[in-house]
C-alpha cells in the first residue's frame, strides 16, 4: 500500500481539491492541517523518516507535544495537491517541548510547512483542549464573499454572526456558537495566531478581515461543510445588499430561539439583539 491510499491521506487530498474547485485558493493561497490519530500514526510509520532536523515553530504548543500533523506546504498550490501530494504536503512531528517540529514525510522537492503553521498549531491546541480531543482539522481559505463583507460590515462578532445567521435557517444550526472576527493584521506571525486562538476558545469560525477565514472541526467533511455554509450565507448576503439597502423581512430573534429549541442547539443571546431597523448595519 502507498501512503496516498491510506484513508486520512485520501481525505486530506480530496479536501484540498474541493477547496480549489470552489475557487477559495488562488495561486498558493490557503492552508490545511490535520492532527493524526494514534492508530493512523502507526499505520503510516513505515513511511516516516524520524531523522529530520528539528526546527522552531515560532510559538509554543506544549499540549501538542508528540503529536503528528499533515499540513500543506508554504508556497504550494492547492490545485497541485491531487497531482503530487508528496511535493505539496508533509507530515510533521512536534517535539516533547511543543516548540519545534520536524518533517517526517513529504515536501520531497524542498520547502517548509505552511507559513501559517503557528496559527494552525495554536488553534489545534485550543480546540483539542476544548473539544476533549474531538477536533482534528484546521482549515484556512480565501472565500470571496466573506472577504467582501469585511469591507462593508462592522468588524464585530455580533454583527457578522447575526447577519450571516439571517441568510439561511441552517446557519445557526451549523455554527450555533457564532463567528469571531479578527481585524486586519499581518498574517503568518505569532500575533495573529494569538488573536485567532483566543477567538477559537468561543467559536469554530474566525474571519480575518480583508484576508479569509479559519474553520475548525472534527473531520474533513464537517470542517469543509462549515466553511462552505458560512461562505454560501455570505454570498446570499452580498446578493441581498446588491438588490436593496434594507431587508423587507428576515429571521427574528424569536425565530432563532425556536430553531435552537427544535434542533437542540444553544445560541448565545448576545447575537439575538433587537435591531432598530431592518437596514444593513
Amino acid at each position: 500500500m502507498e501512503i496516498t491510499e491510506i484513508s486520512f491521506v485520501r481525505g486530506f487530498i480530496r479536501m484540498c481539491n474541493d477547496g480549489w474547485e470552489q475557487g477559495w485558493h488562488e495561486r498558493n493561497g490557503g492552508n490545511l492541517s490535520y492532527r493524526l490519530k494514534p492508530e493512523e500514526v502507526e499505520e503510516i510509520r513505515p513511511f516516516l523518516n524520524t531523522n529530520g532536523e528539528w526546527k522552531e515553530i515560532g510559538t509554543d504548543v506544549p499540549k501538542l507535544s508528540g503529536e503528528y500533523f499533515m499540513v500543506t506546504g508554504s508556497g504550494k498550490y492547492f490545485r497541485n495537491v491531487i497531482l503530487d501530494p508528496a511535493d505539496s504536503t508533509c507530515i510533521l512531528e512536534i517535539d516533547e517541548t511543543g516548540s519545534k517540529y520536524r518533517i517526517c514525510w513529504g515536501l520531497v522537492h524542498g520547502g517548509r510547512p505552511t507559513s501559517e503553521l503557528p496559527s494552525h498549531l495554536m488553534n489545534h491546541e485550543v480546540k483539542k483542549d476544548i473539544s476533549k480531543g474531538k477536533h482534528r482539522v484546521i482549515y484556512h481559505a480565501h472565500p470571496a464573499n466573506v472577504i467582501a463583507l469585511t469591507f462593508v460590515l462592522p468588524l464585530t462578532d455580533e454583527v457578522f454572526t447575526r447577519e450571516l445567521w439571517e441568510m439561511a435557517t441552517e446557519c445557526p444550526i451549523v455554527f450555533p456558537s457564532g463567528i469571531g472576527v479578527v481585524g486586519w493584521m499581518v498574517p503568518g506571525g505569532r500575533e495573529i495566531a494569538v488573536a485567532t486562538s483566543e477567538l477559537m476558545k468561543q467559536y469554530d469560525v474566525a474571519i480575518w478581515a480583508h484576508h479569509g477565514m479559519f474553520c475548525s472541526g472534527e473531520d474533513f467533511d464537517l470542517t469543509f461543510g462549515l466553511m462552505h455554509t458560512v461562505e454560501k450565507a455570505a454570498e446570499i448576503l452580498v446578493k441581498v445588499y446588491s438588490m436593496t439597502n434594507a431587508k423587507r423581512q428576515t429571521i427574528t430573534p424569536q425565530d432563532f430561539r425556536d430553531v435552537a429549541r427544535d434542533f437542540h442547539v444553544t445560541v448565545p443571546e448576545k447575537f439575538l439583539y433587537e435591531k432598530s431597523s431592518p437596514e444593513r448595519p
